[in-house]
């Protein structure tokens, strides 16, 4: 889950739960979309919005286990492109703020965690605690095109 709390001008989106591994499940995708589309509808001149994380992670990617839970392989195959639309959706939420957005990475970012520190304005991360890993690369999995756009615009 996450909750959002409003100092001043300043949101911060706060990534919380049990694991603090904070993986992409219908209801964290639900609970992030639903904090941005508040800080969106409160902002006001000067806002800015930064994301943090409880626990040693900043976000491990999708909740595989939630995924690998469907009754069969076409079940599956849905709940995972189910992810992979929520993640557009993430992104579009939050590049479509008015306002600078900063994650700040206080632990490891894995594959979806990636995608969501990098849809943020500014990534701040931890010399020694944080790495950015996209581990679809080692595997040879194919990254869709949408988040393919994103890393070529906030890498080159």
């Amino acid at each position: 889950m996450c909750s959002l709390e409003k100092r001043g001008n300043l949101f911060i989106l706060i990534l919380t739960g049990q694991n603090g591994e904070h993986r992409l499940n219908p209801n964290l995708f639900s609970s992030i979309i639903s904090a941005l589309s508040r800080a969106k509808a409160e902002s006001t001149r000067g806002s800015a919005l930064v994301t943090v994380s409880h626990g040693k992670f900043f976000c491990n990617g999708f909740d595989l286990d939630w995924v690998n839970a469907a009754g069969s392989d076409e079940e599956t195959q849905q709940r995972f492109n189910l992810l992979l639309d929520y993640l557009k959706q993430l992104v579009l939420a939050f590049i479509s703020l008015p306002m600078p957005t900063i994650a700040a990475v206080n632990g490891h970012a894995a594959a979806g965690g990636v995608v969501l520190a990098l849809c943020h304005d500014y990534v701040l991360m931890r010399r020694h605690r944080s790495v950015l890993y996209m581990i679809d690369l080692d595997l040879g999995i194919k990254i869709p095109e949408p988040f393919m756009a994103l890393f070529r615009a906030k890498i080159s």
